[in-house]
């Protein structure tokens, strides 16, 4: 028997026997949010079309005839009817083809009795598109035949050489479905609060896209309130990175280059430290900047989060100083270079990847820090943005628009920021610093 013939597996079949597993997770999820809904028909029917298509997994053609072809063929040329793994397979056949007309039906159902939203059209989509599919492969021709052995040699030579064309191309298309969903989840809740800030009113209801206005940015804009706390923001946030850095560098090269009593003790009490969280060292925190008098201060924030970033900073600058060489730094040390300028003009230039990821991680940490802020600072004009804008939601008179327009114009330096160090970020999360 051909190698050919025990190994081939029709692309369609392949792809079914993976997109069916994820499809069938899709589902479970249409399951439990029409629960959380309420609507009892819709959860049922996703629950049918759910139990459909485990079924049509469990009952998908395997091909197992070609294992036990000589005994079967044995039987068929004795006359003692057809070879029982090809009625098997074409049984298979019949039945998940059956169950995806059944599925069809239901999601059928499901869509003309669902509302007009987008979230609707999705659920049903679900419903509809994988059982449509597996109608669509199961009656083409080659799967037909591969399921009921009546393939040859040439035949199954012929279906290896299609697969090598078509399989990567179902490969990638069901990797971009799976791509576009985790899109998705991020892309969605952007265009709401997006729509949601350039819509007229302040109520959390309407339809995407159905008003446009610029009354919140103007009012936003135009307020002192937003201007302060953008201020006070960016002067912790660039103290925090500054501080952080003077402090996180040398620290990661000691701890890199340098052997000294506690060395292991003290990059394990740093390690410790990120273990407990936050909320712990509120109490201790604010009764230091009480007894400094550094209460609704900058520069208050700027110690607290200097010291609470620290050890995070010192790990990572540690692990990219560990992957320069001390050959390079030999090597200068030779050439005349003392310690201090072997670290400034060889160690720090290969190691600016990843002293960009150490600020703007800094960076990010302080401008949206937000419980920290809330507690030592209780004036309005020492608010940093994250507590002004809570400010903006309070028990009665929601401002969603204007909370909406302020939280994109906060996220603004954010994007900036990556999109200007881009090529950096790249660098130092994949590469790394030695450079040739």
């Amino acid at each position: 028997m051909s190698a050919a013939l025990r190994h081939y597996v029709p692309a369609e079949i392949q792809a079914l026997r993976t997109w069916l597993p994820f499809a069938s997770c899709m589902v479970l999820l249409i399951v439990c949010i029409e629960r959380l809904r309420g609507d009892a028909q819709a959860a049922w029917l996703a629950a049918a079309s759910l139990l459909a298509l485990i079924l049509a997994r469990l009952l998908l053609p395997d091909g197992r005839k070609r294992g036990r072809a000589a005994a079967d063929d044995a039987l068929a040329v004795a006359g003692r009817g057809q070879p029982e793994g090809i009625a098997g397979n074409s049984a298979r056949l019949l039945a998940t083809g059956a169950l995806a007309v059944a599925g069809l039906g239901l999601g059928l159902w499901a869509l003309f009795a669902s509302g007009k939203a987008l979230y609707d059209f999705w659920s049903r989509g679900w419903l509809l598109v994988p059982f449509a599919l597996l109608l669509c492969w199961l009656c083409k021709p080659a799967v037909a035949v591969w399921a009921a052995g009546r393939g040859d040699a040439a035949l199954a030579e012929a279906g290896l050489a299609r697969n090598k064309r078509v399989g990567p191309r179902l490969q990638a298309a069901g990797l971009h479905i799976a791509l576009l969903h985790a899109v998705a989840l991020v892309a969605v809740p952007v265009i709401w609060i997006l729509d949601l800030a350039v819509s007229p009113g302040n109520t959390l209801g309407g339809t995407i896209g159905d008003a446009f206005s610029l009354e919140h940015f103007a009012r936003i804009l135009a307020g002192e309130a937003f201007w302060i706390w953008t201020r006070n923001s960016l002067v912790v946030a660039l103290g925090t990175t500054l501080a952080g850095l003077a402090l996180a560098i040398p620290a990661g090269y000691a701890f890199s280059r340098c052997q000294f009593a506690g060395r292991k003790q003290s990059m394990f009490l740093f390690m410790l430290i990120q273990m407990f969280p936050g909320a712990i060292i509120l109490v201790p925190y604010f009764m230091v900047m009480k007894t400094l008098g550094l209460l609704n201060t900058s520069l208050g924030l700027i110690l607290v989060y200097s010291v609470t970033a620290l050890p995070l900073c010192v790990w990572m600058l540690k692990g990219f100083f560990d992957s320069v060489p001390k050959a390079l730094e030999e090597a200068a040390l030779l050439d005349g270079c003392s310690q201090l300028q072997v670290f400034l003009r060889i160690v720090l230039p290969l190691s600016l990847p990843a002293v960009a990821i150490t600020a703007l991680f800094s960076f990010l940490a302080a401008w949206n820090e937000f419980l920290l802020a809330l507690v030592f600072n209780t004036s309005n004009e020492m608010f940093t943005l994250p507590v002004g804008l809570a400010s903006m939601i309070p028990a009665t008179g929601q401002q969603w628009g204007d909370f909406a327009a302020a939280s994109i114009l906060v996220s603004v330096p954010v994007v900036m920021l990556f999109i200007a160090f881009q090529k950096t970020l790249i660098q130092g999360l994949t590469l790394g610093a030695i450079k040739s």
